[in-house]
């Protein structure tokens, strides 16, 4: 059952006292196996890299339990929940359930924590929602999470649970009537638009490749005034993120007023992703999370997307330190350097990494102007959602 959240008196009210860090070490044995773009030590590195950079404190850092089967099954079916489960035992599942629950493709193979691993990242955005529903401001980064393409009974786009949908339940059941969900993935967040579908409690916004998987997330798809998407051409500027930023999620945020911002962070926007065709630098990335931090005064952030390590765990331990307002240096210290030479990656682009790759955290800044196709797009977003 619902319950509202308490209101606090100036002399009660709490804030968590710094940005929160949750991780799990499953991250560093679980394998989708040699040919998947997530068999790439993402989450290991982005935790390997902010300790090397200094900037996490063990005070600073949790370690997520997984979800318990019975919170899983808010969002998730139990049939679909016990297959996983069988899955992950036995290594194997019939044709049929196969079939049923799209598992032991290429997508989304079936392997060793195929249940635990969603399970536990799962766990760590339901923590980071319960830590927000105590308190009347704060942060919560969980860069394992972001899994907005999971169905309540099957997988998608390399996605067995919809953590994020889970964790804005828990949300929703802690009282908050207004949460923004924002997704600067590369790919649509389908599953998250999908399942608060016409709910004037979440609004959902997504900045994602147009003609790119899954090929949802149209312009004219507003869900009946609760999701506002924006289908970008290839080859994103950091400056047409900055003006889409600036002209269309910065208003919409504020006139929503909403009391949680929940932020999925895919990295798979930036340049040198192989999964999309954007140009974004990791620095458009960081500017819009500090720009849309101030739109609620709790914050959920969340991975997503990206699938080379080197530009995935430099983005998101960006993001960790942008979160804390850090100033990014231009040289990491020669122990983060340490970890992105220690990196593999059997992709072309891992046989000969470019120096930059090691010896800064920071992209190169993307260079061009605004094309007329997206300041027409902008435009024409910001007349339908922005000025109506």
């Amino acid at each position: 059952m619902s319950q509202t959240a308490p209101a606090r008196s100036p002399e009660t009210r709490r804030r968590l006292a710094r940005p929160l860090f949750i991780g799990n070490e499953i991250y560093r044995r679980s394998n989708f196996g040699q040919k998947h773009p997530l068999s790439v030590p993402r989450v290991p590195a982005t935790i390997d890299l902010c300790r090397a950079m200094g900037w996490l404190p063990d005070n600073a850092y949790i370690e997520s339990a997984a979800a318990s089967p019975a919170e899983i099954v808010r969002f998730h079916a139990p049939e679909y929940l016990q297959a996983l489960r069988r899955g992950e035992r036995s290594n194997e599942l019939t044709a049929e359930e196969r079939e049923r629950y799209n598992l032991g493709r290429l997508e989304n193979p079936i392997h060793d924590t195929m249940y635990s691993r969603p399970a536990t990242s799962a766990g760590a955005v339901l923590a980071g929602a319960e830590m927000l529903g105590s308190v009347d401001s704060g942060v919560v980064y969980s860069p394992a999470g972001g899994t907005h393409h999971g169905r309540p009974d099957r997988a998608s786009g390399f996605c067995y649970f919809n953590d994020l949908a889970l964790g804005m339940l828990r949300l929703k059941d802690l009282g908050f009537t207004r949460i923004l969900y924002l997704d600067f993935d590369a790919h649509h967040g389908d599953g998250v638009q999908d399942a608060f579908a016409g709910d004037p409690g979440v609004f959902t916004l997504s900045i994602h490749e147009e003609r790119r998987w899954p090929f949802t997330g149209g312009e004219d798809d507003c869900e009946g005034g609760t999701a506002c998407n924006i289908p970008v051409p290839r080859g994103l500027r950091d400056s047409e993120f900055d003006l889409i930023i600036d002209e269309i999620v910065m208003p919409i945020g504020r006139r929503y007023g909403a009391e949680v911002l929940v932020l999925q962070c895919g990295a798979d926007a930036l340049a040198d992703d192989p999964l999309s065709r954007m140009e974004l630098s990791n620095g458009a990335i960081w500017r819009a999370v500090a720009r849309v931090s101030g739109l609620a005064p709790r914050m959920l952030v969340t991975g997503g997307g990206g699938y080379n390590p080197w530009s995935v765990a430099r983005c998101w331990s960006g993001v960790w330190a942008t979160l804390n307002e850090i100033r990014i240096p231009d040289v990491p210290t020669d122990a983060a350097q340490s970890v992105l030479r220690g990196l593999e990656w059997n992709r072309a682009g891992g046989k000969n990494p470019p120096s930059h790759w090691f010896d800064s955290i920071a992209d190169l800044p993307g260079n061009g102007a605004v094309r007329a196709p997206v300041q027409a797009l902008v435009e024409r977003i910001h007349e339908t959602h922005v000025k109506n």
